[in-house]
């Protein structure tokens, strides 16, 4: 959702230098935030036992948090003009109040247990298996984000201008709720069936 902001920059400073620099802030940002949302659950996921009470928590969470959103419609106005040396704190400020890494979650604790470690393994292999997969998980996710963000950033900034996005602007934020709950409750789904 920060690309609005990468086209900003370029059309402030009229260079794409400035655009593909707010990219990079941005990413980083995202990318903190995707990480700072999946490594808690990649070390709570060596719980064995408890993995399937986890991945039920974990929709229940993404699920109730989409909810939220759906219902809580007032968007902060600080967060609307951020200039381009703020971008990295914006995009890790923005991501984890969307909860743009608990989606993650119900996705990296499936890819977990699918992949479990078998026989008797140390926790410590466990722990870094884990590890090693949030990094992974998170790093796929932002490279996906920002390429298709950064994407419809060029295509306004290049070809539409500001005018277009003024003119067509829709509601993202219930969007990304409702995607929220899509993965909250597919997630659920799958482990509830799991379960009998």
């Amino acid at each position: 959702m920060g690309w609005p902001l990468a086209v900003s920059a370029g059309l402030l400073e009229r260079s794409s230098r400035a655009l593909l620099l707010a990219l990079v802030y941005l990413t980083v940002g995202h990318l903190l935030a995707m990480l700072a949302a999946t490594l808690p659950f990649a070390l709570l996921s060596t719980l064995v036992a408890w993995q399937r009470s986890i991945q039920i928590g974990a929709s229940l969470l993404v699920l109730g948090f989409g909810l939220y959103l759906l219902v809580q419609r007032r968007h902060p106005r600080a967060l609307a003009r951020i200039p381009p040396t703020q971008l990295v704190l914006w995009s890790f400020a923005v991501a984890m109040a969307h909860g743009a890494g608990l989606m993650l979650v119900p996705i990296y604790l499936g890819l977990s247990s699918s992949s479990a470690m078998a026989g008797h393994h140390s926790s410590g292999v466990t722990v870094n298996a884990n590890l090693s997969l949030a990094v992974v998980v998170s790093v796929v996710h932002t490279l996906a984000m920002i390429g298709a963000g950064g994407l419809l950033a060029w295509l306004v900034y290049r070809y539409l201008g500001p005018k277009f996005v003024s003119q067509s602007w829709f509601n993202l934020d219930a969007l990304w709720a409702g995607s929220l709950v899509l993965v909250g409750a597919v997630s659920l789904a799958f482990n509830i069936v799991a379960i009998d």
